[in-house]
């Protein structure tokens, strides 16, 4: 088969490996993009799954994604269009009330006073709390993790550049700490400690601390009693992408729309993107990366590869594990993909209509996240039976229904409706996915029937995606959305192994670009503009 050479070979069109060739590229650097399916955006994707139904099938909303990335590489210009949410929360209750939370300071006053007066007063404090601690830390995450441990030379040898560049920014996480001055030990517990222990003693109202508590577990196989879990409530305030701190929001044409402008970026620019083009194997000459061979027999050269994907498939799947030096090898063996997630895409022929908040039609409940998960203890139920490899009997939903606010996704008077689902474990104690998917799908859509009765006459389609089928359909090994679990030991310069966390690897001229890399997972695309910046500093 004939062969074309680049600058750098992307594996992998999700929105991170899109990010990282616009950069690429950006500098006048010659980049192709090879995409396994026939659709770009990795989980960031929309896709037609029904006639006149477009559904996010995996990734459902933005506000992570920096406007740094937005402004340099135009992407609204590009059609790209958020859909700010408000109200952004709705939590309903079995005994008929329900909890309503936004970007609106004087709503969320009024809906938690319903519950708690003393709570309505303590959420703004906890909130700028948050917002403070999330101020401090959002430059580390935009910045290249630093390699500080003292590792063996045989593990890797660092330049003296590298050196002065990681001292430099541990002192800069240092300052940024040093800010925070006697909230230090609170921001520490946040970054390492559970949630639980942190809401309880912030609030009383039992629906409000489930409701943000669910944030901190979604994609993990953890409880919110576990240490760790608390870090992820910091996303509660973090990105801009919805147009101010904290606003989650919708694409404008599904998720997929963040991928086609970014595809549209990297094309204006050169970029070559080859979809239903998979790589097989990474290319090696002399020790170093130097293409990739698809399966069709094509093969590809460049100087740089840069992968997208995780790094399972990349080191122990697309390479010889031999090729790897063996502390690496064991280390990348030993990453953590636990995941106890699922996904329920829905075509429905009308809104849910909840008996505690009826509408004749879309109602301002229908906006944003419906969280089905009414108690604390409700969601520690749950996450007991994945313990034992049980999915949930009573699991918690996140739901989402873009089509109130984006007239594009569904026919006129129609939706389009996103169910996540928690806890449902990747390895079962009896039976297969396969054979129970479509039981456990009905056990949701029964539970959230509870709620709004007319549900299961509106539904005219669905989907089912259980962590096995998520491993099969977008290489998300053990199901886990984030390419690998966000655990303390798989975060910051821990990511994706200790000693590497630079986005290089021991392959000369092999580097990650996904989320396997720091900050790791989330519709962010920082990882592949962190990458693209060192791949830069290495080419001529």
């Amino acid at each position: 088969m004939p062969s074309a050479r680049y600058d750098c070979l992307v594996i992998g069109g999700g929105h991170n490996g899109l990010v990282a060739a616009a950069y690429l590229a950006r500098a006048g650097k010659r980049v192709c993009v090879l995409e396994r399916r026939h659709v770009l955006g990795g989980a960031c994707t929309t896709e037609e799954l029904w006639p006149g139904y477009k559904v996010s099938t995996a990734a459902y909303v933005i506000s992570l994604f920096p406007p740094q990335i937005l402004s340099e590489l135009r992407l609204a210009q590009y059609g790209l269009k958020i859909l700010p949410r408000s109200p952004s929360s709705f939590t309903p209750l079995p005994d008929g009330r329900y909890l309503l939370l936004g970007p609106d300071p004087a709503l969320n006053q009024r809906e938690i006073g319903r519950f708690s007066h003393r709570d309505a007063e303590a959420f703004p404090r906890y909130e700028d709390w948050l917002a403070r601690v999330a101020r401090t830390l959002e430059p580390l995450l935009q910045q290249t993790a630093p390699d500080p441990l003292p590792l063996p030379p045989a593990w890797r040898k660092l330049g003296t550049a590298k050196r002065l560049r990681d001292l430099a920014k541990l002192y800069g996480l240092w300052q940024a700490l040093a800010e925070l001055q006697h909230q230090i030990p609170e921001a520490i517990e946040l970054l390492a400690g559970a949630a639980r222990p942190i809401l309880d003693r912030w609030f009383e109202t039992d629906v409000l601390k489930a409701t943000l508590a669910t944030d901190a577990i979604i994609g993990s196989t953890t409880s919110i009693s576990a240490p760790g879990s608390a870090y992820v409530l910091l996303h509660h305030v973090m990105g801009e992408a919805g147009g101010a701190r904290g606003v989650w929001g919708y694409v404008r044409g599904g998720m997929g729309g963040l991928a086609e402008a970014l595809a549209a970026a990297c094309r204006d620019m050169g970029v070559v993107i080859r979809r239903e083009a998979e790589v097989r194997r990474i290319l090696l000459k002399q020790g170093r990366a130097a293409g990739v061979g698809l399966a069709d027999g094509t093969e590809l050269e460049a100087d740089v590869v840069a992968s997208s994907i995780d790094a399972h498939w990349t080191f122990e799947r697309l390479l010889d594990p031999e090729c790897l030096p063996e502390p690496f090898r064991r280390a990348v063996a030993r990453i953590d993909y636990s995941s106890a997630s699922a996904k329920i895409n829905l075509a429905l022929a009308e809104v849910p209509q909840f008996t505690c908040f009826p509408t004749p039609g879309v109602g301002p409940h229908h906006h944003g996240t419906i969280h089905i998960g009414p108690s604390l203890d409700y969601l520690l139920r749950a996450h007991d039976d994945s313990q034992y490899g049980r999915p949930s009997r009573e699991p918690i939903l996140e739901i989402t229904l873009p089509s109130s606010l984006d007239d594009s996704l569904a026919p006129p008077g129609h939706h389009v409706m996103s169910i996540f689902v928690q806890y449902a474990p990747y390895r079962l104690s009896e039976g297969s996915w396969d054979e129970m998917k479509d039981r456990f799908a009905d056990r949701c859509l029964e539970l959230l029937a509870a709620y709004a009765p007319n549900l299961p006459r509106a539904i005219l389609h669905r989907q089912v995606l259980s962590p096995l089928d998520l491993e099969r359909t977008f290489r998300l090994t053990g199901g886990n959305i984030f390419q690998g679990a966000m655990t303390l030991t798989q975060l910051f310069s821990l990511r994706p192994v200790p000693g590497w966390a630079d986005h290089r690897t021991p392959i000369p001229g092999l580097y990650l670009c996904g989320a396997a890399s720091h900050p790791g997972g989330g519709v962010m695309g920082i990882c592949g503009r962190n990458a693209a910046q060192e791949i830069l500093r290495d080419l001529p």
